[in-house]
């Protein structure tokens, strides 16, 4: 294949890689900050509304159905959907489903009730589907980039909680002798984060499709075989001629690439299942009062926050990065020891240990996730690596919905039914 602007040439590393990088990471940021902004105004939630709505629990039990099933959808047909399409509908929705976040609150003047609860539900379930168009779409695109790519968009995902908690905790304090002084720091927040959806929408459409490294592997991706990226191409102004080699566009069959790589799937699953039957259910309702009071869930999910960004830029390091497939299996499967330690720790220790427990739990979640993405694509062309991003996605977020549906067995041990 011939691309018509020269960029059959790999672009050096100053030809647009660290700007692709930032970008990757404040598209990682806007993907997640929607969610984020819901887990970190959770205080606010469980004033509104009785505590028997479980309004952590249900919210996210609520997001991740429609999540996983839109996304299981968009996997399924991966190789027939424009990716351009995809993440930009999914970024609008994204904006559009935050600002209207406001409208329950804003025309009941914050009153709650049933038809509220409902109301935000709704909106909620439209988060999983921009989070299945979004998600899946840039794990798959940055597949066949290179690794630093998906590892910056995996760390914005880990900043957009770290943002959150900062902001939370900067609004609290700021809004806190204030009247409604809660209520007025979720509408800061829900602002800034439409703000921030916008921008994404922006810099996908009209500023990463045209840097030259991006260019490059999509052009490289599209020589191979890949449909997903040429609206893109179309975007960037590379038209390309049909010249590859017929041995260049040969694949394996998605069902041969996923079992070649199914312990990697369920790395992820696993890896999530033990997350978030943790976070951020038992963490607002289950780990009793302490010293810090008020402050003391908006400190555990903080910690939480800052640990998994802070994890996820370890395996930059390429002697700290885990890739040995037994390695990787051995330390998720050993992860499972944390459900013991916060039972005992939330019955009988202090702040401090649950402290401590919860800073691991977000160190090893966003360690093990970019472990595994950026090394299963590793010796497949393009389209493959596409298919298997999206493979992965599907099972990241089966276990994002796993845990969450058991985390309500948490209520089940400490009879709070």
């Amino acid at each position: 294949m011939t691309i018509a602007d020269g960029s059959g040439t790999p672009p050096t590393r100053l030809e647009g890689k660290y700007k692709a990088m930032f970008v990757c990471w404040i598209l990682g940021l806007g993907s997640l900050i929607a969610w984020s902004t819901m887990l970190n105004v959770g205080e606010y939630y469980y004033s509104l509304f009785p505590k028997s709505y479980h309004p952590s629990r249900v919210l996210t039990l609520v997001y991740q159905p429609f999540a996983l099933g839109t996304m299981a959808l968009l996997a399924y047909n991966e190789s027939k959907v424009d990716t351009r399409k995809r993440n930009i509908a999914g970024y609008i929705l994204f904006t559009a489903s935050t600002l209207m976040l406001l409208v329950p609150d804003l025309a009941t003047a914050g009153r709650g009730g049933i038809g509220p609860f409902l109301g935000i539900c709704a909106i909620v379930a439209v988060f999983g589907v921009s989070d299945a168009h979004v998600q899946g779409g840039m794990v798959g695109d940055l597949s066949f980039m290179c690794p630093e790519f998906i590892q910056s968009f995996l760390a914005g995902l880990a900043a957009s909680g770290a943002l959150t908690s900062a902001l939370r905790l900067i609004t609290k304090a700021a809004f806190e002798k204030a009247r409604n002084g809660l209520r007025k720091g979720v509408v800061l927040f829900l602002a800034i984060s439409t703000l921030l959806e916008f921008l994404c929408v922006l810099l996908y459409s009209f500023v990463f499709p045209k840097l030259p490294i991006v260019k490059y592997y999509r052009a490289k991706a599209a020589s191979e075989g890949s449909k997903t990226v040429s609206a893109d191409l179309a975007a960037a102004g590379i038209q390309t001629q049909e010249e590859a080699d017929p041995k260049q566009l040969e694949r394996l069959s998605n069902k041969k690439l996923y079992l070649k790589n199914i312990d990697y799937a369920i790395d992820l699953f696993l890896i999530y299942v033990l997350t978030l039957s943790i976070f951020p259910g038992f963490i607002y309702e289950n780990t009793g009062e302490h010293k810090l009071g008020k402050w003391y869930t908006l400190v555990l999910i903080a910690m939480y926050n800052v640990w998994d960004l802070i994890s996820r830029f370890i395996p930059l390091v390429e002697r700290l990065k885990l890739e040995s497939r037994k390695g990787l299996m051995i330390a998720v499967l050993s992860r499972f020891l944390l459900i013991p330690a916060f039972y005992f720790t939330a019955k009988y220790a202090d702040q401090g240990w649950m402290i401590m427990f919860t800073c691991f739990l977000g160190l090893t979640n966003g360690y093990l996730t970019v472990c595994v993405l950026t090394v299963a694509p590793k010796g497949y062309n393009g389209p493959e690596q596409n298919a298997l991003g999206n493979f992965l996605v599907v099972f990241l977020l089966g276990g994002i919905f796993a845990g969450v549906s058991l985390d309500w067995l948490w209520l089940m041990v400490n009879n709070s039914f």
